[in-house]
């Protein structure tokens, strides 16, 4: 019976995703006034955020700018030019950021990656479309001093990745009229399809905290402006494929703990190029030892907490694993012995392979390996349809899952996402997971509605290579998202955000409901006060009804040198609790930045000891862009965790020809207490 309930499930997903697969084309206007014509040069910049070179002075202009927020389709308040040029080795981006208050210009912190959309730096961003899909990109920032930013993007802008890391140039100043920024990117960081006169998609931002200012290029947009389809073109490239074919990252690490015998390891990180837009990528033993470790965090679910993939070896083409059903969560794969990846695009066919042997460890009683395979075609005009398979193999079984999605933009703003997926195992069960989702994006409002089936057993094989917190449910999501955007009253904007979410389990008994309404005010002096309200219940062992209110002050919350302070009760599975959360990023000299996080939780009663003080500090002393030293400390009381982690680095072959010199101790998993000793790293890369 249970064969036949799913064969049923089976054959009406099928139907429902044959319906949403092949729809009726719609067509999408380019439009032609944001073209521009590259030039190229025989004569390269040189990149110290100056453009008083004779070669910039003949170069192609984007100006003119609209502003995205606050007052959308209105030019933006200062003048904006970028000058592009390139050669046969970089293509580079000029900008001149007009400013007649230079002193009130924001710098933020020096961190590579830290020029996140809510640092609130001064900032200019340049986003390219190297395959001209309207689907995938990438995207580089900088800010006066130089700092760097970067990420791909993919799906038409719905999927960011900012773990990935490329390799390019850029610097900064300021000066009497505002300030300029230069960034040069090597043609071997990015992947395109090299030929003549070719034409990718481009988009240039300029971010002013101090006004809450986002402009861009291409405008004024009705829609989301991550898209990548509403991108204007640079045309008239001439770009032969590029000889770079191989790069080889070999690196030494020793380690002396207390208390241990001091030792030794080595590991390599390789890439071959085997087209400029496909890639192949190979590590033997790599160091995991010294990544950054995650932040202990406060759960009050019942459910496991999903953590970003910070290792070097999973970061390339890593946004196209995702998925609104995670099938593949790279976390699982633990303790690498060696992994293979083949990555890229030819035609409209983006792909990825990635194989991975585990050695034996605590967690793994036997090596394991873990494969994946990933395709997603380009159909229509900027919809993609894909297939994914992620296995594990060990002690002679499989375990995984295989499944379809698509993405659909139908017109600008309505889009259409779907999922499909089994599960095979351990349980000698095939089972059924998908979900359905129209929505609705505008620049100030955002609504989706979300129907997802995840089957009685779906998670127990899923789990060995994908992410399922929960299955055994029917789940109904909604959302909307609104912003008002005042300008009067005292007040910058308001935004209100709602959310609902129940689900039944396969039985239809109903298991959770859940609603959440929160309401945002940004005031013109920079406070902000935020109120959050959700109600909900819960069946586990019993029915539980648990609710919460959230009060917020913030300050200067879109900009870099900011604080806020939060004060959250209510009750949590029959126990009252009180969560106080706080937050202050401040710049103490030009080069050294600091952010000290504290949370606090109290339970009453609390029969497992869960009440808890946290406090994370990090510190970053840059001396120059590529020498820095960086400070993380955390305690979380509740499991007596300390956590240091001290690292100094010497990038002289930037970003991953390095010396780095790093002190742990209490290192250890999210959520556990580290029994490491007081341990020193020197690690050695180079880049061949």
């Amino acid at each position: 019976m249970a064969l036949r309930k799913n064969g049923i499930m089976v054959k009406k997903s099928v139907l429902i995703l044959a319906v949403i697969l092949f729809p009726l084309e719609w067509i999408f206007c380019q439009n032609k006034d944001f073209e521009i014509s590259a030039q190229k040069t025989e004569i390269a910049p040189k990149i110290d955020g100056i453009l008083d070179e004779n070669v910039w002075k003949g170069a192609p202009i984007a100006r003119g700018f609209f502003q995205y927020e606050p007052s959308r389709g209105d030019p933006s308040s200062l003048m904006t030019e970028v000058k592009i040029l390139y050669d046969d080795d970089c293509i580079y981006f000029g900008f001149i950021c007009f400013d007649p208050e230079p002193e009130k210009i924001v710098l933020g912190s020096n961190k590579r990656d830290g020029l996140t959309a809510a640092s609130g730096t001064d900032s200019v961003t340049v986003i390219v479309d190297t395959f001209h899909d309207k689907r995938t990109g990438y995207y580089l920032r900088t800010n006066p001093v130089g700092v760097q930013h970067d990420g791909r993007v993919a799906d038409n802008g719905l999927v960011a990745d900012t773990n990935w890391d490329g390799i390019w140039r850029s610097a900064g100043a300021i000066n009497s009229e505002g300030w300029t920024a230069e960034i040069a990117i090597p043609f071997k960081t990015l992947k395109f399809n090299p030929g003549k006169n070719r034409t990718w998609g481009i988009q240039f931002s300029r971010y002013l905290p101090r006004r809450f200012e986002k402009s861009l290029w291409v405008g004024p947009l009705k829609e989301d402006y991550r898209k990548l389809s509403t991108y204007g073109t640079l045309t008239g490239l001439n770009l032969e494929n590029y000889q770079h074919k191989s790069e080889i990252i070999p690196h030494t690490i020793s380690s002396i703990e207390q208390g241990q015998k001091t030792s030794y390891d080595a590991g390599l990180d390789a890439s071959y190029n085997f087209t400029q837009s496909i890639s192949g990528h190979l590590t033997v033993n790599p160091d995991f030892a010294t990544v950054e470790a995650d932040r202990e965090q406060v759960n009050l679910t019942r459910f496991e907490l999903h953590l970003p993939e910070k290792r070097y070896f999973f970061l390339e083409g890593n946004s196209i694993y995702t998925q609104r059903i995670r099938l593949f969560y790279s976390r699982r794969i633990t303790n690498i012995y060696a992994g293979v990846k083949l990555y890229g695009k030819t035609g409209r066919n983006e792909f990825s392979f990635l194989s991975a042997q585990t050695k034996k460890n605590d967690e793994e009683e036997v090596s394991a390996n873990f494969s994946v395979f990933r395709l997603k075609r380009d159909i229509i005009k900027s919809s993609t349809l894909g297939f994914l398979i992620a296995n594990k193999f060990a002690n002679g079984k499989n375990q995984g899952t295989l499944g379809l999605d698509t993405s659909h933009d139908f017109t600008k703003n309505f889009k259409f996402t779907g999922q499909l997926a089994l599960s095979y195992g351990d349980s000698n069960r095939n089972d059924l997971a998908f979900f359905l989702s129209p929505s609705f994006n505008s620049t100030t409002f955002h609504i989706h509605f979300c129907y997802t089936y995840l089957g009685k057993y779906f998670g127990a094989n899923a789990n060995a290579v994908g992410f399922i917190q929960d299955d055994n449910r029917h789940e109904l999501d909604s959302a909307i998202k609104k912003t008002f955007w005042l300008k009067k009253f005292g007040l910058d904007r308001i935004e209100y955000n709602s959310n609902y979410n129940i689900y039944w389990g396969m039985d239809k008994t109903l298991r959770s409901w859940e609603v959440f309404q929160s309401l945002t005010f940004d005031l013109k002096n920079k406070f902000s006060f935020k109120f959050r309200h959700n109600q909900g219940y819960k069946l586990y062992e019993k029915k539980f009804t648990n609710y919460g209110s959230l009060l917020e002050l913030g300050y200067n919350m879109r900009e870099w040198q900011s604080a806020f302070i939060s004060y959250e009760f209510g009750k949590n599975f029959d126990s009252d609790f009180t969560l106080i959360s706080g937050r202050l990023s401040q710049n103490i000299f030009r080069n050294l930045s600091l952010e000290y996080n504290l949370t606090r939780l109290f339970l009453s009663p609390d029969p497992k000891d869960e009440s808890t003080w946290i406090h994370v500090i990090l510190a970053n002393q840059y001396f120059t862009k590529d020498i820095f030293l960086k400070f993380f400390y955390q305690i979380n009381s509740a499991i007596d965790k300390q956590n240091l982690q001290i690292v100094f680095v010497y990038r002289f072959q930037p970003p991953f020809g390095l010396i780095q010199l790093a002190y742990q101790k209490g290192t250890a998993e999210h959520g556990e207490k580290g029994t490491q000793g007081h341990t020193l790293f020197l690690k050695f890369a180079y880049v061949f």
